[in-house]
This record gives structure tokens, sequence and C-alpha cells, in this order.
């Protein structure tokens, strides 16, 4: 689930790549705070400084979490039909829930490149769609009569909402229903046949039990080239912390009020993930694996709030 948190469109990136995290000459162009005075005089700060107090109250959050987990006989529910919880969601919130990714851009240019006139054909996956959230705006100003995008979700509401939306258009792209931790890649798309696939807060949706399953349909879909555009959620972001008792499946793994589960990531974790288990034969090469951490503040009640999103290009071997 995407959460809105700066109206201000975004103009320069605001991840930092692992690697360059003590750099400060990687953070050029950026909202950065050099003066604690000044911390209430924008909305949101890029690269905020994570220091070893708040690393301590955030390990702290976590443990009482731990200690209090969703009741045992009640856990079941959760990992059994996952896909209704998020039907309900889009019912629930119909006509609300197309969120403007005017952030697609600065982030993720090797998206936009697809539908240049003169880029050929390309095919672009969008997994855990929603209401289209990158699909149409991709198609919208495409110039490239080669660009064809799928668009999947598992929730079946929000795939009827795509299909449903006046701008569908079955010639251009083609959405349906499908899980990502299937055993077998979905009918309509053959193998290595992708050019891009786009995961933009999908696999916290996902049990860590699950994600195997998700990386192996992701490399079987791609050509060998292609590329993976993945964003989510980061290890103690403010909607990790805020989570009271009660609401813990494992370790770092959640429900929301409305029932749908979230993950919260390391950088670690997803290399692991699309390196796969062999060493010596990696799956995907890590073209970026970049945090994104955040300090939004609300000027009006002085409050101040740490969010960490996880961004990464990972290039199928």
């Amino acid at each position: 689930m995407e959460e809105v948190v700066d109206k201000g469109k975004k103009r320069t990136s605001s991840v930092l790549d692992i690697k360059e995290e003590e750099e400060e000459t990687s953070k050029f162009g950026s909202r950065v705070l050099k003066e604690e005075n000044d911390v209430f005089s924008q909305n949101a700060w890029d690269h905020a400084d994570w220091d070893e107090e708040q690393e301590e109250l955030a390990k702290e959050k976590v443990s009482v979490q731990l200690e209090n987990p969703v009741p045992k006989e009640e856990q079941e529910q959760y990992y059994a039909e996952p896909a209704e919880y998020w039907n309900k969601f889009y019912q629930k919130n119909e006509n609300r829930f197309f969120k403007d990714r005017n952030w697609l851009k600065v982030e993720f240019p090797e998206l936009f490149s697809t539908s240049e006139a003169t880029a050929g054909k390309k095919r672009v996956f969008e997994i855990g769609c929603g209401a289209g959230n990158t699909m149409y705006p991709l198609l919208e100003q495409s110039q490239n009569p080669d660009l064809f995008v799928y668009a999947a979700d598992y929730s079946k509401t929000a795939v009827d909402v795509v299909l449903g939306n006046k701008k569908y258009d079955p010639k251009r792209s083609c959405a349906f229903v499908w899980d990502l931790s299937s055993p077998e890649i979905p009918k309509e798309i053959e193998p290595e046949s992708l050019d891009m696939i786009v995961l933009i807060f999908v696999l916290s949706a996902l049990a860590p039990e699950q994600w195997d399953q998700a990386v192996k349909n992701i490399y079987k879909m791609l050509k060998p080239g292609g590329l993976v555009l993945f964003r989510d959620y980061g290890r103690y972001d403010l909607a990790q912390l805020r989570f009271k008792k009660n609401r813990l499946l494992k370790e770092n793994f959640y429900i929301r009020g409305d029932g749908t589960r979230v993950y919260f990531f390391t950088s670690e974790e997803i290399a692991d993930m699309f390196k796969g288990k062999d060493e010596e034969k990696p799956l995907f090469e890590i073209e970026q694996n970049a945090v994104d951490r955040r300090l939004i503040v609300n000027r009006q009640r002085k409050l101040k709030m740490y969010r960490v999103w996880l961004q990464g290009k990972f290039k199928k071997l």
C-alpha cells in the first residue's frame, strides 16, 4: 500500500545508493538539513541522518511488537486468503486509490525510455498494478507504437478497476489477475519476453517464504538483460514503528488494520533475494541498491517523522 507524504513534485532523485551513503557529493541537488534550527522551515528533508540513538529507539519499539504478536489462532486467516483483504481495500476505497506517481520519471527514467518514438518493440509488466498507477502514466505519454504494457494484481477488484478505466486499450495493454508467488508465470506472458518488470510496493505484501518463487517467476519472464525496477518499505520506517500490539505476524512482517500484510526490508535482504542462492552464478546484476531516508515534518505540530524506502534496479544475467 503506497503512501503520499510530500505533495511537492520531485525534480531530483532522493535515493542514495548504499555504497554512497557517506559521500557528501552524492547528495548534490537534494533537500539536505544542515542546521537543526532549520528543521521546520520546510515539509521534508532528504538523506536524513539516522544515529545510534534512533536505531536503539526503533529496536525497542520492535521488541515490544515481537512480544505481542497476532494471536496464533488468528494468524492463519492472513496467510490463507491475502488477496481477499486487498479486494476489500479496493472496494472500500473506490475512486480514491489512484496515486499520481510524479516521481517515476525522476527515479526510473529507464521505464519512460521505452515510450520514446524510436525505442522499438518493448514489453513492460507492472506487477501489483492496483488501479494501473504505472501503466496509465506510461501509456498516456508514449510515442512508441510498439510499446505494450501488461498489468496484474492478485486483487480481482483492482484489476476490474483497471479494465473499467475509459483509457484502457486492449491493443496497447493487457490486465489480468495473477499472484506473483504463483507456481507458474501467467499464460498471457511468454518466457523471456519482457524488457522490464515494475515492482512498486509489491514484494512487501508477500510472506518471506514466498520470495524465492516470486524471484523465479520474475527471472523466467524477463529477457536476458531485462530490468527489474523496485521500490518498497525499508526497515524501521515510520509505518513499521507505529504498529501497536497484536499486529505482528512474524519478525518485520505485519498486518494493517484492514488485514493487508506488509514487510519492512533491509537493503541486504533485497540484494540477497535478487542475487539468488548460487554465489558463483547470480540471477541478477545489481545496478542500484539504494535507500530513500526522508525526514517528514509537521510544521504546525512540530513533529518529526522518519520515512525509509528502498529502491533498486536489477538486470537479469
